[in-house]
């Protein structure tokens, strides 16, 4: 078996990527890699091969949207009721380094401090992605906040029916 890292959005299509939390309508919904900001989110694309938000056709990229939308909203709900020092999501497509369609869904917090509350989570030290605090690398730890998260999705994709 390959490492599903290299082929994230096939790996969420094949059952494989241990990071996802919900399937949405045009997306996976999967907890990011690191966790130095809890409650860190990225919704995948789930249409192979599919790079940027304009290779969808608009009704796709809408859906795409709205999921962002509602990912950010289920984070939202739940860092601010873990963390009295959450201020806000931050919603991002980038694609500066994966080739693929992703968007990140960052929640913000006081204690980040005044260094970093006001800049873009990419200013952070590179040293948080590529050598993390262990408790801060996604593992079992994180099983709570998991929970938390894919409940608040269910809740709100309920209500939206």
């Amino acid at each position: 078996m390959t490492d599903w890292r290299r082929d994230r959005v096939g790996a969420a299509l094949r059952d494989e990527n241990p990071t996802v939390l919900r399937r949405l309508a045009a997306g996976f919904a999967v907890m990011g890699d690191v966790q130095f900001l809890p409650g860190y989110c990225v919704l995948l694309t789930d249409t192979p091969g599919v790079d940027r938000l304009t290779d969808l056709p608009r009704a796709r990229r809408l859906e795409f949207l709205a999921d962002m939308e509602l990912l950010g909203e289920a984070a939202q709900g739940v860092c601010a009721d873990r963390d009295p020092a959450f201020r806000r999501i931050n919603l991002e497509i980038q694609g500066n380094h994966d080739a693929f369609l992703h968007a990140h869904v960052w929640p913000r917090y006081e204690w980040e401090g005044p260094d970093h509350t006001w800049r873009p989570v990419a200013l952070h030290p590179i040293e948080r992605w590529r050598a993390p605090e262990p408790e801060t690398v996604l593992g079992p730890q994180h099983d709570a906040l998991r929970a938390e998260l894919v409940a608040e999705l269910d809740r709100l994709g309920s209500a939206e029916h």
